[in-house]
């Protein structure tokens, strides 16, 4: 407790100084500084007042700002006042170093900052716990504090700012040099998809990927597809030491269904048992074997089901960043999109789903995986004779358009075919049959939106009974094994 007494909250300031008088003495060095600072990351509120006043001066232009002009504007400030006026501002002129180092005082000033805000938090998170009323339960103080670390992690992320052409250049040469090592294999991570990954190269870091569909038409299962194989192919790199793996571990939010339920569609899948068996334990022996193998070999699979319902775009940040430095994921799957609640309320549902998707696509940059996310399609579709989605179909459609890098639907004829059969032994019963046969088991993936590269329509396997997608095989379309 007696070391305790000496703690003090951290801050600096001769640093304080070194940055400001490195300003007066040369206004270019705020470009570099307003990069990575703003006012509030100063300990000393005149401080901050005065790197306001020097960034407002300096924007507008006309004037350069030195120890007089600077003291022409703030010298009605008490602050200033009470330092000595314009003899504070020559003194911070006079102590700037000759050749100063503004990138590092910058980068000093924003990692205090930081600090004090987390002590702030945790004080917070302390008396809260302490004092909180009885209305006010544990899970909601969590998602305060939550809220309260993305808001530092968001204020403390600039970006590099600008680069000049040729450092542009050098990185698409070093990103193509790869491509050309690869040989042709994907540079994104597996859908495990043959022709969806031709066409995108793979699910690509950064990217905010939207995979929507009428309900019924099976976009939580090709989701959970695509999460399987990447987790799978994740292991398969590790066992071979692959040079270019195209697998990862997968953080997958499941909003609307339970992780268990998740996880026995996988089950059904790779142990191709049908999803009522599972439910009611119905098994022959030799299924119930089939069940045991499938089971231990899934076990260690990289593979992270979030199933916590109502939960905001700030909390599937946070623990998405948690996850990333835990367990190295480099997919994140959300299903899906009109689930997720906004971190506040806006006027209007189109304003909450922008947020949403600017947040998301914010997240993919910033962990720099692809995140898909699954959405819902409007009821318009169905009133439609050609049902086939468009991207004018997207639920609070405008901002997901915007914001996604690939827009994708999914498409299954034969389950609007079977809610709409003419009467038995008409004409159109016959033609209606041959449409059926056609469609029977055969799905559509229309990429619509490829901020990339081309668009088109992927064929596609649907077995219902094991909720499985599957690439459609080159002689037809029997189901290739996973």
């Amino acid at each position: 407790m007696e070391q305790e007494a000496y703690r003090h909250v951290p801050y600096d300031i001769d640093i304080e100084q070194a940055l400001l008088g490195a300003i007066l003495a040369d206004n270019r060095a705020m470009e570099r500084a307003s990069a990575l600072v703003k006012s509030e990351h100063f300990y000393d509120p005149l401080h901050a007042r005065i790197y306001d006043t020097m960034s407002q001066m300096i924007e507008r232009g006309g004037v350069v700002v030195t120890p007089l002009t600077l003291h022409a504007t703030m010298k009605s400030d008490p602050g200033v006042i009470e330092t000595g006026g314009q003899a504070y501002f020559d003194a911070l002129r006079a102590a700037a170093p000759a050749i100063p180092n503004v990138r590092d005082y910058a980068n000093i000033l924003s990692d205090l900052y930081v600090r004090r805000s987390l002590i702030r938090i945790g004080e917070d998170i302390v008396n809260t716990a302490y004092d909180a009323p009885t209305e006010k339960s544990s899970k909601e103080q969590i998602a305060e504090a939550e809220k309260a670390l993305y808001a530092v992690a968001e204020t403390n992320k600039y970006g590099e700012g600008a680069l000049d052409f040729h450092e542009a250049l050098r990185r698409a040469v070093e990103s193509a040099e790869k491509a050309h090592a690869r040989g042709g294999r994907i540079s994104g991570i597996t859908s495990g998809f043959t022709d969806i990954d031709s066409l995108l190269g793979g699910l690509q870091p950064s990217d905010l990927l939207i995979l929507a569909g009428r309900p019924g038409m099976g976009k939580t299962a090709l989701g959970t597809n695509m999460a399987f194989h990447a987790a799978q192919q994740y292991m398969r790199d590790l066992e071979a030491n692959a040079e270019f793996p195209s697998g990862a571990p997968v953080l997958f939010f499941s909003l609307e269904m339970a992780a268990q339920q998740l996880s026995a569609r996988i089950l059904s899948e790779q142990a191709e048992l049908e999803m009522w068996k599972i439910r009611n334990g119905k098994f022959s022996e030799s299924e119930w074997e089939k069940f045991v193998l499938a089971m231990q070999d899934l076990s260690s699979l990289p593979l992270y089901i979030d199933d916590s319902g109502g939960i905001s775009i700030a909390q599937i940040a946070a623990r998405a960043r948690r996850m990333k430095r835990e367990k190295n994921i480099g997919l994140i799957i959300i299903d899906y999109l009109q689930l997720v609640e906004p971190s506040r309320r806006h006027e209007n549902r189109v304003q909450e789903i922008t947020e949403v998707t600017k947040g998301l696509k914010t997240l993919a940059k910033e962990l720099n995986v692809p995140v898909l996310a699954l959405s819902q399609l409007s009821r318009g579709v169905d009133a439609r004779d050609d049902k086939r989605p468009v991207l004018s179909d997207l639920r609070e459609s405008g901002s997901i358009e915007q914001d996604a890098d690939v827009v994708m639907f999914v498409y299954r004829e034969e389950y609007y075919l079977k809610s709409r059969e003419p009467e038995p032994g008409s004409t159109e019963h016959a033609k209606w049959m041959e449409k059926l046969e056609r469609a029977t088991n055969r799905a559509e993936v229309l990429v619509e939106k490829h901020r990339h590269g081309a668009t088109r329509n992927i064929d596609l396997v649907f077995e219902g009974m094991y909720t499985r997608f599957s690439n459609m095989a080159q002689d037809g379309y029997t189901p290739s094994k996973s």
